[in-house]
């Protein structure tokens, strides 16, 4: 028979300890990557706006599970040409009304998100569901609208407008331009929330 010591046991218990420690720190390390890589700057802002990395990562988390539960689509190719044109006619209109081009230019990208799947909502949240997927491009989307409501106060020149149409562009060209088939953006799957998009640039390059 084998007599575990108190010694013995309480060593057990801190290497134990110690084993589960690391194994929660690295599922955390995981998590914050894959946060970073996904969110892209808008990790970085929420982050800073929710005042430590354990908040934000929560914020984002909870964006996740709110855009999952969406029915989020590609456009048909009969959408993006008729949005692909009414962009054209928006940037054309800039040359005579700036201002009238940008208020179109978003009213233009609420269709777009609408017809994609994201629910119509305040500006924030708005703001919010599309980091899930564009990251990358939702500062644009924010700036863009900053500036228009700065124009509402007449505090925007012509050049401040020039610069929103070009913020509002590069949202737009990013949500008629992907997905590029049926498949859903983001699906669950065991419990995890995935990008199929990543995930299918990652299956295409080959490198993984």
């Amino acid at each position: 028979m084998i007599t575990i010591t108190p010694l013995a046991l309480a060593i057990g218990l801190i290497v134990l300890a110690v084993i589960v420690g690391g194994a929660v720190l690295y599922m955390r390390s995981r998590r914050s990557h894959a946060l970073r890589q996904r969110f892209g700057h808008e990790y970085d802002r929420t982050v800073d706006e929710a005042g430590g990395a354990h908040r934000a990562e929560t914020i984002l988390h909870e964006r996740e599970k709110r855009v999952e539960s969406f029915d989020i689509r590609p456009l048909s190719p009969e959408s993006r040409r008729r949005y692909i044109d009414d962009w054209k006619r928006i940037q054309a209109r800039f040359v005579d009304s700036p201002a009238d081009a940008v208020t179109r230019a978003d009213v233009l990208v609420g269709e777009v998100m609408e017809e994609r799947g994201y629910p119509v909502t305040d500006f924030e949240q708005r703001s919010a569901d599309l980091s899930v997927d564009h990251g990358d491009v939702v500062d644009n989307y924010r700036s863009g609208h900053a500036i228009a409501e700065r124009h509402a106060r007449g505090e925007a020149d012509t050049e401040d407008l020039r610069k929103a149409m070009i913020h509002y562009r590069a949202l737009f060209d990013d949500l008629v331009h992907e997905p590029v088939d049926s498949r859903p953006v983001v699906a669950n799957r065991e419990g995890r929330v995935v990008d199929m998009r990543k995930e299918r640039e990652t299956h295409h390059d080959g490198t993984r």
